[in-house]
């Protein structure tokens, strides 16, 4: 991970901060969005010389003790923090990451098994940068009427989100599934940071101020359950309990529990092994 996305981090989330959220005093106006560089220091117990150094990218060796005060300091929950040590690993890497480089799109034999098993409950396979590998009749049956297989999606999740005209009336907590989709690539990122196919599509979302916005704010939130709430144009209003399987590094079993009352029911097993 380069130093600046770790800078990026540090600088976003202290804007996002306000005065009232760690206990100061509001007082005037303030002519920059957030807290102040010196207000953060003092809260983790380090310099302002020093928060400067890893804003701007000039201190790539913070200690285990300076990220734990600067992670409570900036209010980061438990996600927010496991990416934060992340991308502060990132910064003492010194050959690129093992796990970069070509993504597999082809799906195997065995994880197509897997969600042909899973049938009727709709399941499908994700790639790296959130790009719809497989899927079994009951997902392509549930998700066609959607649009997810339109020219305007160009087969990726999180362009039908950001891009197609009817994500926003299919999602009716579309805010929930914009962050889920951010919060995946941020992850695919931070996990595979030489692949230029995920910056491609980074950089092609980035036409749309909704995910430029979250994108520049570091928008985390956990994107491996959700439940969806859908209008679908065939069933009406349903709920869809999201549960994802990480069978491989670069590709993302996703199960969409359409009926979640049935989900609960002794018939439905799901195995791993």
């Amino acid at each position: 991970m380069s130093r600046s996305e770790f800078a990026e981090f540090l600088i976003a989330r202290r804007a996002q901060l306000q005065p009232e959220d760690v206990g100061l005093p509001a007082g005037r106006r303030r002519r920059t969005p957030g807290l102040r560089r010196e207000e953060v220091a003092a809260l983790a117990g380090v310099s302002a010389d020093y928060l400067a150094r890893l804003e701007q990218g000039r201190d790539t060796n913070p200690s285990t003790a300076v990220l734990a005060a600067l992670a409570d300091a900036l209010r980061l929950n438990e996600i927010e923090k496991h990416h934060f040590g992340k991308l502060a690993l990132g910064l003492e890497q010194k050959a690129p990451c093992p796990s970069s480089g070509q993504a597999r799109e082809q799906v195997s034999e065995t994880i197509q098994a897997v969600i042909d098993a899973l049938q009727p409950t709709p399941a499908f396979v994700l790639g790296r940068w959130l790009n719809l590998l497989a899927g079994n009749p009951s997902f392509h049956d549930f998700a066609e009427p959607l649009g997810m297989f339109e020219a305007e999606a160009h087969g990726n999740f999180a362009i039908y989100v950001f891009a197609h005209p009817a994500a926003r009336k299919t999602f009716l907590n579309w805010p929930d599934v914009a962050d889920m989709a951010t919060s995946a690539l941020r992850a695919a990122q931070t996990r595979f940071p030489d692949d230029r196919s995920v910056e491609a599509t980074i950089t092609s979302l980035n036409r749309y101020p909704e995910f430029e916005r979250r994108w520049r704010e570091h928008r985390l939130t956990d994107f491996r359950s959700l439940v969806l709430k859908i209008q679908h144009p065939l069933r009406g209003a349903v709920e869809v309990e999201v549960e994802t399987l990480d069978p491989a590094a670069d590709q993302t079993v996703m199960v969409w529990l359409v009926d979640r009352r049935r989900a609960r029911t002794p018939g439905l097993r799901l195995v791993n092994e």
